[in-house]
């Protein structure tokens, strides 16, 4: 699977941004989507997860409210919609794809990594 993160930018505090991410592959509906970020100078954290159907969803404390994972399997794309968009959402963000069992936080439960995607968000 080939993941192609795209959507970021630069907008003001309060703002949105809907990032999206294209697979590649006859086999995306039968796996795990994840988002996750690298702010400057720190580890890259969990975002949010989706189970293959979409009827599962987990988001991290930090974003929990703001930030809606979603996808469209007949489009092979994942969605990650933000809102109340804050500066210290600014970072590089990622998706990436897990083979499962279960939808996780963890990296080392991903197999699949996009190029990542820049969100900066302005005070």
């Amino acid at each position: 699977v080939q993941l192609q993160a795209s959507g970021g930018g630069l907008v003001q505090a309060g703002g949105s941004l809907r990032l999206s991410c294209a697979a590649s592959g006859r086999t995306f509906s039968s796996y795990y989507m994840g988002w996750f970020r690298q702010a400057p100078g720190r580890e890259r954290e969990f975002v949010a997860t989706i189970s293959w159907s979409g009827s599962n969803t987990y988001h991290a404390d930090s974003v929990k409210g703001r930030f809606t994972v979603s996808r469209d399997n007949a489009k092979n794309t994942v969605y990650l919609q933000m809102n109340s968009l804050k500066p210290e959402d600014t970072a590089v963000y990622y998706c990436a794809a897990s083979r499962g069992p279960g939808i996780g936080v963890q990296e080392r439960l991903y197999d699949y990594w996009g190029q990542g995607t820049l969100v900066t968000v302005s005070s």
